[in-house]
């Protein structure tokens, strides 16, 4: 390659370096706005609810709807961009819609039969996720979780047209639509809380879930993709999402089971627990959004564009780049989240009913949840380009793998410290993640340079 040819490459590396920043940062500082608000939402929930029962109850019937659209529509945008991207760019935008409009159909039927289901079966498997609940507080996160359930399909859509919208380079506006969920949450609580108890989360939850809903669908039809519910048929491209789907659907099934074997874990344990793991986890959740899922959603696009087009090398360069920046901005914040557990729990949390005593179970959660910070969110870098590769199987053979370490070192670590325990296991999994992801990233790149091909598909 001439002086001129490697001069041009170093360019557009920098270019998509520079773009991938730029989105980068307006989804950190849009996530910054809403984590704000939702800390203050936290704070609100805390000083009128504290670590009750009937906040236990509500955070239990709050995982299933959380996990059913991380599983369905989270999966579908991880399988639908990378084509929809390819088919745009190949085929013109108009397929791309009709591509658009069958895959959301799809999604939507799924997410309303699962709910379905999850609604006739809610007696049978309430009791096991929620073990050690007494009949009284059980009977209320059922009741409580038919109420949330249409959230599944209202966020459903939102995830989906914000996936969408960031296709196109919209970032900024998308990422701050969801601040409206956290405001309707602080003043149904603060407003409703002592007339309706824990209904006023149940109410606020759904009446923000519309809002964010709404406000990304307008978006996503201004930007050119129309909101259509419309079947076009089993094409090439429909066929090709739904077969990337499937195993990422399977590795979601597989990763949120850990979600429910922590939290049935710590119903196990003293009154309480499952409050002290939510609020610990609470705290991390915001870097994790912030760095995380700012650095997803902007490789997510640029890494579709560059595999579609055949540009190893450019890969080759993001990856590593954005590898290396995550590391060294997200380490120190988590030795200092490490460091000052105690504090920042006192500080944010220990209002009304949370307590001195509270601050002495969620501090060392936190603490704990926030080791697997640094490697969290690189590891999302080389998931993210092992997915726009389409090669969706690695995803499921990790999350496997996750459920399994995640199994025994919760039997082991929570012997040894309760509820703190749980949370430990979950970052010493995730490093484990970050070496299973890196080796594959490393390897699926060496392999298409050494092939040279100019395309997938």
């Amino acid at each position: 390659m001439g002086l001129a040819a490697r001069f041009g490459v170093r360019l557009e590396g920098v270019r998509v370096n520079r773009q991938v920043f730029r989105a980068a940062a307006s989804v950190t500082l849009a996530g910054v706005l809403v984590k704000l608000v939702a800390t203050g939402k936290e704070i609100a929930v805390a000083g009128v609810y504290g670590r009750s029962d009937a906040m236990d109850a509500f955070l239990a019937a709050a995982l299933v709807p959380g996990l059913l659209i991380n599983l369905i529509s989270e999966s579908m945008n991880q399988a639908l961009v990378p084509t929809l991207i390819r088919v745009r760019e190949r085929e013109g935008a108009e397929r791309a819609q009709q591509l658009l409009s069958s895959s959301m159909l799809w999604m939507c039927v799924l997410l309303t039969a699962v709910s379905l289901l999850m609604a006739m079966t809610a007696r049978g498997f309430f009791p096991l996720l929620a073990s050690h609940f007494p009949a009284g507080k059980l009977d209320l996160a059922v009741r409580l979780f038919y109420a949330l359930l249409p959230v599944v399909l209202i966020t459903g859509i939102a995830t989906n047209c914000t996936a969408v919208l960031n296709t196109f380079d919209r970032f900024a506006l998308p990422a701050l639509a969801p601040v409206a969920i956290p405001l309707t949450i602080i003043a149904g609580a603060l407003l409703l809380g002592g007339r309706l108890g824990i209904w006023a989360l149940v109410y606020a939850t759904l009446a923000g879930s519309v809002m964010h809903a709404g406000l990304v669908a307008g978006m996503m039809d201004a930007g050119g993709y129309r909101f259509r519910l419309r079947w076009h048929g089993m094409t090439e491209a429909t066929r090709e999402v739904a077969g990337q789907y499937g195993p990422v659907l399977l590795s979601a099934v597989v990763a949120s089971g850990g979600l429910l074997v922590d939290q049935s874990m710590a119903a196990m344990l003293p009154s309480g627990s499952v409050s002290a793991l939510v609020y610990g986890g609470r705290f991390v959740s915001v870097v994790l959004t912030l760095l995380a899922g700012a650095i997803s959603t902007a490789v997510t696009p640029y890494f579709s564009r560059m595999i579609a087009l055949g540009d190893w090398r450019g890969c080759q360069r993001a990856v590593d780049s954005w590898v290396r920046l995550t590391v060294l901005v997200s380490t120190p914040i988590a030795l200092v989240l490490i460091a000052g557990s105690h504090w920042v729990v006192r500080v944010a949390l220990e209002h009304g009913a949370f307590s001195p005593r509270d601050t002495a179970v969620v501090a060392p959660v936190l603490a704990m949840y926030a080791i697997q910070i640094p490697f969290f969110v690189a590891s999302r870098v080389y998931y993210r380009f092992i997915i726009a590769m389409r090669r969706t199987d690695l995803a499921l053979y990790c999350g496997m793998l996750n459920l399994i370490l995640d199994i025994a070192l919760n039997l082991v670590l929570m012997r040894w410290l309760g509820v703190a325990g749980i949370a430990l296991a979950t970052s010493l999994w995730t490093v484990s993640t970050f070496f299973f992801l890196w080796y594959w990233s490393r390897k699926l790149l060496g392999n298409a340079m050494r092939l040279d091909v100019p395309r997938l598909g």
